[in-house]
Order: structure tokens, then sequence, then C-alpha cells
């Protein structure tokens, strides 16, 4: 069974928000959601214009394809 509990780290310890779902010894997987992670930027129209080409022949048949046409 797989249960996700949020809580948070501080000073060494991890402190759960509530009370887990196992009365037993049970492996865990912590994951830590840290903020200084970089998010992208907001997109900005045309901002790959003149860095992306489409090549003159993009809309001919492809030579691999040619048995089944």
């Amino acid at each position: 069974m797989l249960t996700a509990i949020k809580g948070y780290y501080e000073k060494g310890k991890i402190i759960m928000k509530e009370e887990a779902p196992v009365k037993s010894k049970t492996d865990v997987i912590i994951t830590f959601l840290t903020e200084d992670t970089k998010t992208p930027g907001k997109r900005i129209p045309g901002g790959l214009k003149g860095k992306v080409s489409i090549p003159d022949n993009f809309n001919e048949p492809l030579d691999d394809l040619k048995d089944y046409m």
C-alpha cells in the first residue's frame, strides 16, 4: 500500500501532520520538496523566432514510407 502524508522537516526531525495508517515497522520513502528549485518563467510568444527553422522539403513524402503509398 502506498500512502502520502504531509509533514515537514525541522532541526533533523520529520514531523507528520497526521497519523500514519500503519501500526508496525514499515519502510518509508521521504521526498523533500525544496522551494529553491527554479520554476520556468512566463512563456514569451515568438521567443524562438529565428532559432527554429523548417526545411523546404518538410511536406514531402518520406522515403521510408514509399512502400505504403
